[in-house]
């Protein structure tokens, strides 16, 4: 068995929301719920019961509920949830109205803007009663092209006040792909910033945004809200208007407009690295009550916290971001890069603000221990309880990293799910220990299992991750896909009924879980799966190399995998370095997963949203075309792969 790192006292488990829920279940249904993995089996084999009672004991505002829970729930995809229920996404995230801070927004200039959550009422209002004015109507599209501030938050409350659909991209986001996306959806209203500072750069967005506006059908009202400039002039964006001129400022109340359960609250866009992106459809009821489910139970959260996620508008975990607000929780927004003005900046904020749940990637906390940052030593972190890590599989190295040199004395939960179910498969246990290198415990109501190639359960080795039963935060659906083919084809051609996420998997002995990477980007050399976060894991070991990327060279009758390394600055790689890097591999993994080749190159794609696409370079090493280059933050690394020499023998 693996030793936990960390693990919650007695006295920790019991005030937890979670323990209290057992406690209930057993009062009511006459469970025995010795653990968590009690818990969890209860909650899938009772999901009806499971879910009708976090709906009561979360409080969910709603005009009505209806008696019935799961309608269908065979059907997979079709199963429906609260089919005779009316609610209002916005009206739960409205809740508290206090002078209490709901949102505290920073930005790498080093501002600094707090609103209560009575403030951010009255400012829903204003923009709510603008867009109905302006005639936005139940399941009409609202855009967000915008940077993490209060603005995005306020506009996205106020479309879902109106029954109206949220779909938001990061200003970084080029032309062609605000179009791949927007284009698909026909937006009525695009909200906007004027620009943004990245890097200590600032950017100016208000020509691109002429471009985009003129190229969306049917849009009928562009909104431009100061972020780069305080008063930016609109002369160069034919019929803008500004955010303030567009408010209506007599509005004092909101009228939430009760939709069905499974009414389009969110658009969100799949990474567009293979192709157009897909316009993934979430609903007002699932994404609300899975993002409950997540804060309260699996990350404890209450109004007493305040949230921190370090993401930008066109990555998912920025919707689940402001689901905290359901909670009653402060958000704390960022916008701008993570190192900048320098990279100790994250950790003042976290220690100004007094973050008790601090969300991040885990490439971001792995670059925190290359810089040689030690945030424990250097902030006040007294009030930080957990670290959240998503976005890629968190090395062995990062956990011992967290506990080392942030605080040894709190929850890192690695959490995985995806855009796909704008929500978690995977995450964190406040009543479970952390063990190394592992997710803690797949999620409550989740009926989260590892497949072998025929649909056989496996435990202890590896295999497809996937879910055998339906769950509330399921799509919709994709839009433009009336016969739901896309849909069908994107999750449930591997296994029949049941949703493939797309990962390869293990569940460890500990019943946690490893994400080994994604299942079409899996090395087969040899005939021998592995996983591409295997290598990446010892990689990042290794103190000369800043970051890397593994594919698999179709290399005559086999594949041969070859390494891609970023190094730290002035560094060459040479023999001495390759060296290194293999008996680092060969010692912790086994001599299939060494590298048959080493390459240094100077950058390494991502998507916007910072995943880096194996995909793509493996396309390029084999003279394949990449099919959307303008899914990618830095498209122009990829010719770093092109006709490379260390590549022909």
């Amino acid at each position: 068995m693996n030793a936990p790192l960390w693990h919650p006292s007695p006295e920790t488990i019991a005030t937890t929301q979670m323990a209290t829920l057992m406690r209930r279940i057993e009062a009511e249904y006459g469970a025995q719920l010795r653990d968590y993995a009690d818990l969890h089996a209860w909650s899938v084999e009772h999901a009806d019961r499971f879910w009708s009672l976090l709906w009561d004991s979360f409080g969910v505002i709603a005009e009505h509920r209806g008696k019935r829970v799961l309608e269908a729930p065979e059907a997979m995809p079709g199963a429906r949830w609260f089919p005779d229920a009316r609610l209002n996404f916005a009206a739960n995230l409205l809740r508290r109205r206090d002078e209490a801070p709901a949102l505290i927004a920073h930005d790498e200039r080093g501002r600094r803007r707090e609103l209560s959550h009575a403030a951010l009422y009255r400012h829903v209002a204003r923009l709510a009663r603008a867009l109905r004015n302006d005639g936005v109507e139940p399941g009409d599209r609202v855009a967000g092209f915008v940077p993490n501030s209060e603005h995005a938050v306020i506009a996205m409350l106020a479309t879902a006040s109106l029954g109206a659909v949220w779909s938001s991209c990061s200003p970084d986001f080029g032309f062609q792909g605000v179009l791949d996306r927007f284009g698909q959806i026909t937006p009525r209203v695009l909200i906007a910033a004027d620009g943004y500072t990245w890097n200590g750069k600032p950017i100016d967005t208000r020509p691109r945004l002429a471009e985009i506006a003129r190229a969306l059908d049917g849009l009928d009202s562009l909104v431009v809200f100061p972020f780069l400039e305080d008063a930016p002039s609109l002369d160069e964006v034919p019929g803008a208007v500004a955010w303030d001129d567009y408010l209506d400022n007599d509005a004092e109340e909101i009228d939430f407009l009760p939709r069905p359960f499974d009414h389009p609250l969110y658009i969100l866009y799949s990474s567009g690295t293979t192709g157009t992106p897909k316009c993934i459809v979430h609903s007002a009821g699932g994404t609300l009550l899975q993002h409950l489910k997540e804060h309260r139970l699996h990350t404890d959260l209450s109004a007493s916290d305040t949230l921190f996620y370090y993401t930008t508008c066109g990555w998912m975990m920025w919707n689940w971001l402001a689901s905290g607000l359901a909670s009653g929780a402060t958000l704390v927004l960022f916008d701008g890069a993570a190192f900048a003005p320098d990279p100790d900046v994250l950790w003042r904020i976290a220690a100004r603000e007094g973050i008790t749940v601090f969300g991040t990637s885990a490439r971001y906390l792995a670059a925190c221990e290359k810089e040689g940052l030690v945030p424990g030593r250097d902030h006040d972190l007294a009030p930080l309880r957990t670290v959240l890590s998503t976005g890629s599989a968190l090395s062995h190295e990062s956990f011992d990293y967290v506990y080392r040199d942030i605080k040894s004395d709190l929850l890192l939960a690695s959490i995985s799910g995806g855009t796909d179910i704008v929500s978690c498969f995977a995450l964190g246990c406040p009543i479970r220990p952390v063990h190394r290198g592992q997710l803690q415990c797949r999620g409550l109501g989740m009926a989260v299992d590892v497949f072998d190639d025929d649909g056989r359960p496996l435990r202890g080795e590896k295999g497809e991750l996937v879910c055998t039963r339906p769950f509330p935060s399921m799509p919709i659906g994709f839009w433009n896909d009336p016969n739901g083919e896309r849909y069908h084809d994107a999750y449930f051609a591997t296994f029949p009924g049941i949703w493939a996420h797309g990962d390869y998997a293990e569940i460890t002995p500990e019943d946690g879980l490893i994400i080994h990477g994604r299942s079409d980007a899996v090395l087969n050399p040899g005939g021998v799966r592995i996983g591409t976060a295997e290598i990446y894991r010892q990689v990042e070991k290794v103190e000369s190399v800043l970051e890397s990327l593994c594919i698999g060279q179709e290399w005559g009758d086999d594949i041969r995998v070859v390494l891609f390394v970023r190094l730290r600055d002035d560094l060459t790689l040479d023999d001495a370095l390759r060296d290194e890097i293999k008996t680092t591999i060969r010692a912790n993994t086994t001599p299939r997963h060494v590298p048959a080749r080493i390459i240094q190159v100077d950058d390494l794609p991502r998507t916007l949203s910072g995943k880096l696409v194996e995909l793509a370079v493996r396309n390029v090493v084999h003279g394949r075309p990449v099919k959307n280059r303008e899914a990618l933050a830095n498209p122009e690394a990829l010719s770093l792969f092109e006709a490379l020499p260390e590549l022909r023998d």
